[in-house]
């Protein structure tokens, strides 16, 4: 059963995005795109801390290693955390480097240590993002001719990921090799128009699809087949990601956005309700 939506930061995130669960931290880390800060909710006493960054951070992975991998505007960088908060060890990998007007945005590890993130053009207004793999083998381009790349998600079995290209409306289904290889793209999920656009996502350890609906004020579930679950309406209407945290992983976090939404008294604020299943822990890079 699905308790009630509860406001854990009441900051304002202009885009907030890339929520993630660190077991090692106890804390549940975002970010704020426009606002190029990182932060880090504390449930254990209700701390909200946050750390001004040089660079925009569109999301972070853990790394094996300790730390984490963080997806910034052009490029993948090793994180690790001191006494003064976060800072950049490496750069790993630069995507959009010679793309000026183009940046990373969301991504996640899978079950075998490997990276997926895409990358899209700031004006979001012709399809020229890229679908990525970055492992030990390098940087590979998987998939093309997204306008806003979204998610990504990886089921627990580590053999169908989700990816979005947001203002289609679509989220489509792959079949993930062992080895790494994208096959079969199917149209998953379409979004009507009175849906908003699908947004970041998360899967719980049922195999359930959580989908955050951008202008649609609400996080969906979407079953292995495709069929709607369920739906938990916000207060406002930006939702951008999802993901479950707390010890045992029964808390869904949401992030929002308050760009554009100035009328929205809660919008860009950090939401946390417990829908009655547990999500997955976050896979490492490695």
């Amino acid at each position: 059963m699905t308790d009630t939506i509860r406001r854990v930061w009441t900051g304002r995130a202009q885009l907030g995005e890339g929520p993630l669960w660190s077991a090692d931290h106890q804390a549940l880390l975002f970010v704020d795109i426009l606002g190029s800060r990182l932060l880090a909710h504390f449930p254990a006493n209700g701390e909200t801390l946050e750390w001004p960054l040089d660079e925009a951070c569109c999301w972070l992975a853990p790394h094996a290693d300790g730390g984490f991998v963080a997806g910034l505007r052009s490029r993948l960088v090793r994180l690790q955390f001191d006494d003064n908060g976060p800072r950049i060890t490496a750069t790993l990998a630069e995507p959009v480097a010679d793309a000026v007007d183009h940046r990373l945005n969301d991504g996640k590890a899978d079950t075998h240590g490997r990276l997926w993130f895409g990358t899209m053009q700031d004006a979001e207004s012709e399809a020229t993002g890229i679908f990525y793999r970055f492992d030990e083998r390098g940087l590979v381009a998987m998939d093309r001719h997204y306008t806003v790349t979204n998610g990504p998600a990886i089921d627990a079995t580590g053999s169908t990921l989700y990816h979005t290209d947001s203002p289609a409306r679509t989220i489509y289904a792959f079949d993930l090799s062992p080895g790494g290889e994208l096959s079969n793209k199917r149209e998953h999920v379409h979004f009507g128009e009175r849906d908003g656009c699908p947004d970041g996502m998360t899967v719980d350890a049922e195999g359930g699809l959580w989908v955050a609906h951008w202008d649609g004020g609400r996080v969906s579930r979407f079953l292995p087949d495709g069929s709607l679950d369920r739906e938990i309406r916000l207060p406002v209407s930006r939702i951008t990601c999802c993901t479950f945290g707390d010890d045992d992983l029964s808390t869904l976090y949401i992030t929002t956005a308050a760009v554009g939404r100035d009328d929205e008294e809660q919008a860009g604020g950090l939401f946390a309700v417990r829908p009655g299943v547990k999500g997955l822990p976050a896979c490492r890079y490695r």
